[in-house]
C-alpha cells in the first residue's frame, strides 16, 4: 500500500491537484462562491418568510397582495439576479489574484460585458422596454465565468502593454482609474457585441450567445449531474483527500453552480404551487452531511470512549466541530490521509450514505431543496431551512447509522493497533525512566560524603 501511495501515478495526481488548487481563476472562483453567502442568506430568509406566510403554507398573505410582493423583492434581487453577483465577486477576486490595482473597476467592466451578453432587451407591443431576466439568475452563471475570464484578461493585457488613456499626475487617483478603464471596457464591448451578433446571425436568431453556450454544455452537464456522475465525482473527491489533496474544494466550484441552479428551479416550482423535483446533484451534500467530508462524526463519537489515548484526544477536540460538519481536526488528527486502514471507510462511507439518501428521496421521505442555504450550520439546521421539512433535518442524524456501520470495524482494528503501540511506547518509556533512576541512584552512592572534623586539643 505504501508503495502504491508513493508511485509515480499518485505523485502525478497529487501534483495535478496542487496545481489545480493554486490556479488563480479556480482560487478566485472559490472565493467568489464563499462571498455569496450574505446575498444568498438574506434572499433565503425572505424566501422562507414569503413561503410560510404565503399561499403555499399558512395562506396569511395572497401572492397578489402588496405586502407579499414587497417581501418578495429581496429574493428577486438576490437569487433571481444571482449571476450578476457571481460576476461581480468573481471578477473582483480574479483581478486581485492577478495583482490588478483596481479590482473594483475590473468587476464593473465584467458586469458591463456580462449584461451585453446575457441582458437581452425585450420590447413589448406597447413599446415598453424590459430586460430578459432568464440568464441573470442561476442559469447564467457558467457563461458568467467565461465573460469574467475574458474581460479581466483583456484588462490585464492592456495594463501589461500600457494601453490606456494617460492623465497628468495632478489628476486625482480615482479619476485616473476611471480613464484607465475606458479602453479595456471599449475592447470588451466590441468583443462581446461581435460574439453575440455572430451567434444570432449564424443561427438565424434561434440562439443567443447565452442559450447557445448552455446548449453546448447540456451534454457534459447532464452526464456530470446524473446519479452515476455525482457518485463518481464524490468518490473521486474522497480519493483526492486520501492523498493529501483538498478534494472537496476542487469539486465545489463545479458542483455549487449546478446545485444553485437546481434549487432555483425548485424555488420557481414551489412559488408556482407545483411539486419540487429531485436532482441528483443534491446528493453532493451527503458527501459530508454527518460530520464533514467522509461523514466522520460517527468516528469522532466512537473515539470519545476509545481505549487509545490518541483516538480519545482527537475525539474530544473533533466532536463539536463535527456537529457543524467541520472535520479537519479528525482528518488530520487520526490521521486519515495516507492511512490505509482509515482511508478505506473514509472513501466507502460516501457512496453508502449517498445511496441511503437516494433511497429516502425516492420513497418520498426527503423533500428536494428549494431554498439556497450556504451558511455553516449544525447538523439538521441547514437541511430544515433549505426544505422547511423536519424529515430532512432528522435525516441528517439517521445518516449516522450507516456511517457508523462502515466506520466501526476499521475503527476497532486501528484502535487495537494504537493501543498496542501506546502500550509498547509506555513500557519503553517506563524502562527508560527506570534506567535513568538507576543511573542517578548509582551516581548518588558513588559520591563521597563530606564529614565534619572535631578540633583536637593540643
Amino acid at each position: 500500500m505504501e508503495r502504491f501511495f508513493n508511485s509515480k501515478a499518485m505523485a502525478g495526481l497529487q501534483k495535478f491537484g496542487q496545481k489545480l488548487g493554486t490556479n488563480k481563476f479556480i482560487t478566485a472562483l472559490q472565493a467568489a462562491m464563499m462571498s455569496l453567502m450574505g446575498i444568498l442568506m438574506v434572499g433565503a430568509i425572505f424566501q422562507i418568510i414569503t413561503s410560510v406566510l404565503g399561499p403555499t403554507m399558512f395562506g396569511v398573505l395572497s401572492d397578489k397582495s402588496v405586502i407579499f410582493n414587497y417581501l418578495n423583492i429581496p429574493y428577486q434581487f438576490s437569487m433571481n439576479s444571482l449571476s450578476l453577483w457571481v460576476v461581480l465577486f468573481l471578477a473582483f477576486n480574479y483581478a486581485k489574484t492577478l495583482k490588478i490595482e483596481t479590482p473594483i473597476m475590473s468587476a464593473i467592466n465584467a458586469l458591463f460585458s456580462f449584461l451585453i451578453v446575457a441582458g437581452a432587451l425585450v420590447v413589448a407591443k406597447s413599446g415598453a422596454v424590459s430586460i430578459d431576466l432568464t440568464y441573470l439568475g442561476a442559469q447564467g452563471m457558467f457563461i458568467g465565468f467565461v465573460v469574467v475570464f475574458i474581460s479581466v484578461q483583456v484588462e490585464k493585457f492592456c495594463i501589461d502593454k500600457n494601453i490606456r488613456i494617460k492623465m497628468p499626475d495632478v489628476v486625482p487617483p480615482f479619476l485616473q482609474d476611471g480613464f484607465s478603464a475606458i479602453l479595456p471596457l471599449f475592447f470588451n464591448a466590441i468583443i462581446f457585441l461581435a460574439a453575440s451578433l455572430a451567434v444570432t446571425v449564424l443561427t438565424a436568431g434561434k440562439l443567443t450567445i447565452t442559450s447557445g453556450f448552455m446548449a453546448l454544455l447540456a451534454a457534459p452537464l447532464s452526464a456530470l449531474t446524473s446519479t452515476v456522475g455525482i457518485f463518481i465525482l464524490c468518490i473521486f473527491g474522497a480519493l483526492l483527500w486520501v492523498f493529501g489533496i483538498h478534494g472537496t474544494m476542487i469539486l465545489v466550484p463545479i458542483i455549487m453552480p449546478l446545485s444553485i441552479q437546481a434549487v432555483s428551479a425548485n424555488a420557481a416550482l414551489h412559488a408556482a404551487g407545483k411539486p419540487v423535483v429531485f436532482y441528483p446533484v443534491m446528493l453532493f451534500a451527503y458527501m459530508a452531511i454527518a460530520g464533514g467530508t467522509g461523514n466522520t462524526l460517527a468516528l469522532a463519537l466512537m473515539s470519545l470512549r476509545s481505549k487509545s489515548k490518541q483516538l480519545s484526544a482527537v475525539g474530544k477536540i473533533s466532536a463539536i466541530p463535527g456537529w457543524f460538519n467541520i472535520n479537519e481536526p479528525m482528518t488530520f488528527g487520526i490521521p486519515i490521509m495516507y492511512n490505509p486502514i482509515m482511508s478505506i471507510p473514509y472513501v466507502l462511507n460516501i457512496p453508502v450514505v449517498m445511496l441511503c439518501a437516494l433511497v429516502l428521496y425516492k420513497v418520498g421521505f426527503f423533500v428536494p431543496g428549494w431554498i439556497v442555504i450556504t451558511a455553516l450550520l449544525p447538523m439538521g439546521f441547514g437541511s430544515y431551512l433549505s426544505t422547511l421539512s423536519w424529515t430532512n433535518a432528522i435525516g441528517d442524524y439517521l445518516m449516522l447509522i450507516p456511517s457508523a456501520i462502515v466506520w466501526y470495524p476499521f475503527f476497532k482494528v486501528y484502535e487495537k493497533q494504537l493501543v498496542a503501540k501506546e502500550a509498547k511506547a509506555a513500557a519503553e518509556e517506563a524502562a527508560q525512566a527506570k534506567k535513568q533512576a538507576a543511573v542517578i541512584s548509582a551516581d548518588h552512592d558513588d559520591t563521597p560524603t563530606m564529614g565534619t572534623h572535631e578540633a583536637q586539643p593540643e
